[in-house]
């Protein structure tokens, strides 16, 4: 005699499913922020932007083409050399007449200080470059900037710029402001 196994009412799992479905949803959270931080300065008032052309030597210009062939100074260098080019251009540590100016500034925390107060870091991409060239270029990038803001900030507090508080690391941010300038992408790769 054959026995008869009773069916599972499945009426409601849909139901139930459709509840789970909404309630992981509801409790994920998904992470979406991505890019690169960056504080545009303000915009410069038409009047005073022809008072303020920036001098060829205030600029360090680096490139990327289309084969993500890197372009410092219009000539080609080496990914794992650019960090310390930017520093030093960023710096000016011997007041070289071919790097950006330098100027008696008065921060707080450090007093009267004699630093490029113009040196501006340009950047320009091909269309073609490659975005893990791109990421690895802005990254030797702001290192250089990190590791300045890290050696002023021993030489000055005896601790890393993350240790400092508000007021210092503004203070730092004054002594180096980061300033990437980055141009429209070029279309080819001349």
């Amino acid at each position: 005699m054959a026995r008869n196994v009773p069916e599972i009412p499945t009426a409601s799992m849909a139901d139930i499913a459709f509840m789970l479905l909404i309630f992981f949803l509801v409790a994920t959270t998904m992470d979406v922020d991505s890019g690169l931080s960056r504080t545009l300065p303000p915009m410069p008032d038409e009047t005073q932007q022809d008072d303020q052309q920036i001098r060829e030597r205030n600029i360090f210009t680096v490139r990327v083409d289309r084969l993500d062939r890197l372009l410092v100074e219009g000539q080609i260098e080496d990914l794992r050399n650019l960090r310390d080019r930017a520093k030093m251009f960023i710096a000016n540590p011997n007041d070289d007449p071919t790097m950006p100016e330098k100027e008696h500034q008065t921060i707080d925390y450090f007093g009267e200080v004699y630093i490029p107060r113009m040196a501006v870091v340009s950047l320009q991409n091909d269309r073609g470059t490659s975005y893990g060239m791109y990421i690895q270029v802005q990254n030797e990038l702001t290192a250089a900037y990190n590791e300045l803001r890290n050696e002023i900030s021993r030489q000055q507090f005896g601790l890393l710029f993350d240790q400092l508080n508000p007021d210092q690391q503004a203070a730092v941010r004054e002594y180096y402001p980061m300033r990437i300038s980055e141009a429209e992408p070029r279309g080819g790769g001349r």
